[in-house]
C-alpha cells in the first residue's frame, strides 16, 4: 500500500452545532432521569440571539425545558450577552407529543425509524479508533481546557481543529498538518495567538501521541487572522450536524441519521453503538486488524434487517466465526442493544462533545470477556 495523507476535524464544546447538541441531549437526560422509558427527538437551534427547540417527545418526565437550555449555554461559556448570542438569548419551545403512528410499533420495542449504520474499529490506537480522529478530539478538548483553565485568558468559546496524518503501507507514521481555529478577545494580535495555540495545545497533545509537531508552514492558526465574536451569532447551530466528527472522523462509513436528542430505540443511536460495540470487540480479540460492522432496521420491527462484518482482508479467523462471535456478544434486536448496553440511562449528554466513540466512560466501549 502506497503512503497516503488522510485529514479529521473536531469541533469544540461550545461550537454552535455542539451548544444544539448538548441542549437536545440535555433534555434527553432529564427525561431519562424521570422516565427511562422516555421516547425523545429533540432538535435545538441556535441562531443569532435565538434559541428555538423543536421535535417530539414521550415522557412522564416534567421537563423544564428552559431552564436546561439557558444552564447549558451559561456551563459552555456564553455569558456575555454582546457576543450576540448567551444564555439570556430569546427562547422558544416548539416541542410536542411524540406521533401515536410512531409509538404504535416503538411501544412494542421495535426500531424508532428505518436506517443503516456503521460502526467501526481497527487497531491505530488504544481506544481502537482511526488516529486522525483522536488528536482532532484531544485537540479541541484541549482548547476547552486551557480556555476554562484560563491558561490562555483571551480565549472565547468555541473553537475547531484540524489534523493530518500520514500513512505508509498503510499505517499512520506521522502529523503532516496542524490547523486550528480559536475565538478570542480584541486585546490580543494574532502572532501571540499562534505562539499560544502552539505552546499551550498543539505541543501537549502531540506529545501525548508520541509523535512531533510538523513544520511550521504547515501549521496554521486561525487562517483569517482573527475571530472574535463566538458561536451562533458567527454561524446558526443545529442538532445532529456533526455526524462524522462525532463517529470516526471520515475513515469510515457512518450512517443515515445524527445521534443527539434521541433515546436509543432510536436506531440512528442505538444502532451505532451496538455497530461499534461489535467492531471493537472483534479487533480487541485480535479477530481482525480492521473492521466495519453494518447494520439496518425498519421502524416498528425489533430486529435488523441487514447484519454484515467486514475487516477488509484483515480476519484472522473465517466470516461464519465472525458472525458466530457477533451473536455471542449482542442480541441486535432494539430490545437487546437496550438491555445489554443498559442505555436507558442519563448518559448522553456527556457524549455530545468529542465524539461518541473511542471513550472508555460509555458502555458501547467496554471490551467483553467471552
Amino acid at each position: 500500500m502506497k503512503s497516503f495523507l488522510f485529514t479529521s476535524e473536531s469541533v469544540c464544546a461550545g461550537h454552535p452545532d455542539k451548544i444544539c447538541d448538548q441542549i437536545s441531549d440535555a433534555i434527553l437526560d432529564a427525561a431519562l432521569s424521570a422516565d427511562p422509558y422516555s421516547h425523545t427527538a429533540v432538535e435545538t437551534v441556535a441562531c443569532g440571539n435565538q434559541l428555538c427547540l423543536f421535535g417530539e417527545i414521550k415522557s412522564r418526565a416534567k421537563i423544564n425545558y428552559e431552564k436546561i437550555a439557558r444552564s447549558t449555554v451559561q456551563e459552555l461559556g456564553y455569558t456575555v450577552p454582546k457576543w450576540g448570542f448567551s444564555y439570556k438569548s430569546e427562547f422558544h419551545n416548539a416541542v410536542h407529543e411524540q406521533s401515536p403512528e410512531i409509538a404504535m410499533g416503538v411501544d412494542n420495542d421495535g426500531a424508532g425509524d428505518q436506517g443503516m449504520m456503521f460502526g467501526f474499529a481497527c487497531n491505530e490506537t488504544p481506544e481502537f479508533m482511526p488516529l486522525p480522529i483522536m488528536i482532532a478530539h484531544s485537540l479541541t478538548k484541549r482548547i476547552d481546557e486551557v480556555r476554562e483553565k484560563g491558561l490562555l485568558s483571551w480565549l472565547r468559546p468555541d473553537g475547531k481543529s484540524q489534523v493530518t496524518i500520514r500513512y505508509e503501507k498503510g499505517k499512520p507514521v506521522a502529523i503532516e498538518k496542524l490547523v486550528a481555529a480559536v475565538a478570542h478577545d480584541e486585546s490580543v494580535i494574532h502572532e501571540e495567538v499562534i505562539a499560544g495555540v502552539i505552546k499551550k495545545i498543539f505541543k501537549p497533545v502531540v506529545k501525548k501521541y508520541k509523535l512531533e509537531l510538523p513544520q511550521e508552514k504547515d501549521i496554521i492558526v486561525n487562517g483569517t487572522g482573527l475571530w472574535y465574536i463566538p458561536g451562533p451569532q458567527s454561524d446558526a447551530g443545529l442538532t445532529g450536524r456533526k455526524i462524522v466528527v462525532d463517529t470516526y472522523g471520515g475513515y469510515a462509513r457512518v450512517g443515515g441519521g445524527a445521534f443527539s436528542g434521541k433515546e436509543p430505540s432510536k436506531v440512528d443511536r442505538g444502532g451505532a453503538y451496538a455497530a461499534r460495540y461489535i467492531a471493537k470487540n472483534i479487533v480487541a480479540a485480535g479477530l481482525a486488524e480492521k473492521c466495519e460492522v453494518g447494520l439496518a432496521y425498519v421502524i416498528g420491527q425489533p430486529r435488523p434487517l441487514m447484519q454484515t462484518i467486514e475487516t477488509f482482508g484483515t480476519a484472522t479467523v473465517s466470516d461464519k466465526a465472525l458472525h458466530a462471535f457477533k451473536d455471542k456478544l449482542l442480541d441486535t434486536s432494539v430490545k437487546g442493544i437496550i438491555t445489554t448496553l443498559d442505555l436507558l440511562r442519563p448518559i448522553y449528554k456527556q457524549t455530545a462533545a468529542y465524539g461518541h466513540f473511542g471513550r472508555s466512560e460509555f458502555p458501547w466501549e467496554k471490551i467483553a470477556l467471552i
